[in-house]
């Protein structure tokens, strides 16, 4: 994995979140006070899963 990679995937990253924000505010905002909702360690969990996700997928791609 190199720099270009990385500054590669954060720049993905900020599409998708400015695209969320651009296109549904409103819808975006729901979702955050929903997550309030959510118990601090089950919001842990998600967290920590969509990381390994993410490395299982990087990890794919790469081998």
């Amino acid at each position: 994995m190199t720099t270009e990679d990385i500054i590669f995937g954060l720049a993905f990253v900020a599409i998708v979140e400015g695209l969320v924000l651009a296109l549904a505010p409103s819808r975006f905002g729901e979702m955050l006070r929903k997550l309030d909702d959510i118990p601090l360690e089950t919001r842990r969990m998600l967290g920590l899963s969509v990381v390994a996700f993410g490395i299982l997928v990087l990890w794919f791609l790469r081998a």
